[in-house]
């Protein structure tokens, strides 16, 4: 089948008329030797990362057998144009999944048609916006319009360290944090910052990963439930799902910060209760007790 070489916004557009079966079985890692550096739902500068960043490595993996329905390399005409992805390649898994692997070396051309699970695409390298040796890996669900947490369908390994949470802060209507236990009634955004381990069978980098979920409740009732499971596309927006879809830059702060929840408060003693989990179903909670005047 003849590979179609079109510009990355036209290729992603056409993506959005398809379906996704959630029967499909789990997909490998793919890479064996690169380091992931970001996981999916991680705080970009005030923006989500659609997919995994890795660094380093040699080959670029299929994570699943598929059909080439898109490559592009420093040889096609479109490559005039600017592009994060760099040379990229897509891959059609059947059914309205795609799994997008980009940013590697640009030099190599991709003569496939088809390719099986575990078969080398790319050599890991340098393209786009990217300014170390890697790639970035992504799947997209036709169907429903949104970008997957690869951890939702590729096999884990099993994790057993529990979630951190480094900081839990309250945001007044003005934009002020709370300084103290002490709080005036009124709405609150509850403010999270906190990470999880990535179970991976690739080297991890230690650093700072997005949670699979963010869960705050007042008084023992659920307040808000942040989740990172997919970032959905509408009308060019990134909508992330807290207690239903809302736009990424409501959620995402500048810096490496959830917005997990809004609250309102109101007077007598509080109980606060926020618990994050990750991809294997460890959590850990921490509760703050407030007086609210």
């Amino acid at each position: 089948m003849k590979i179609f070489r079109i510009t990355a916004a036209f290729f992603l557009t056409g993506l959005l008329a398809g379906s996704f079966s959630d029967s499909l079985g789990a997909m490998n890692w793919p890479s064996v030797d690169s380091v992931l550096v970001r996981n999916f739902g991680a705080n970009n500068n005030g923006a989500p990362v659609l997919g995994m960043i890795f660094e380093g490595g040699t080959n670029v993996l299929a994570a699943e057998s598929g059909e080439v329905i898109f490559a592009r390399n420093k040889n096609d005409s479109a490559s005039r144009l600017p592009s994060p992805f760099g040379a990229w390649t897509a891959l059609d898994h059947g059914d309205g999944l795609i799994s997008i692997y980009s940013r590697y070396d640009e030099s190599q051309n991709v003569p496939l048609t088809q390719v099986e699970k575990n078969q080398t695409i790319a050599e890991c390298g340098t393209s786009g916006w990217s300014a170390r040796n890697g790639f970035y890996f992504m799947l997209f669900d036709r169907r429903e319009r949104r970008w997957i947490n690869p951890a939702m369908i590729i096999t884990p390994v099993l994790e057993t360290r529990p979630p951190q949470i480094i900081s839990v802060s309250l945001v007044n209507a003005q934009g002020q944090a709370a300084q103290s236990n002490n709080l005036s009634q009124g709405r609150y955004t509850v403010v999270v910052n906190a990470s999880a381990g990535i179970p991976l069978s690739v080297p991890a980098v230690s650093g700072q990963y997005a949670p699979q979920r963010i869960l705050c409740s007042v008084n023992g009732a659920e307040a808000g439930s942040l989740n990172f499971e997919s970032v959905s596309a509408r009308d060019g927006v990134q909508m992330v799902s807290r207690n239903g879809l809302i736009p990424a830059r409501q959620i995402y702060a500048n810096n490496q910060s959830y917005e997990a929840a809004e609250v309102f408060l109101t007077r007598g003693q509080v109980t606060l209760e926020v618990i994050v989990q990750d991809i294997n179903g460890n959590s850990r909670s921490t509760v703050s007790r407030l007086v609210v005047n």
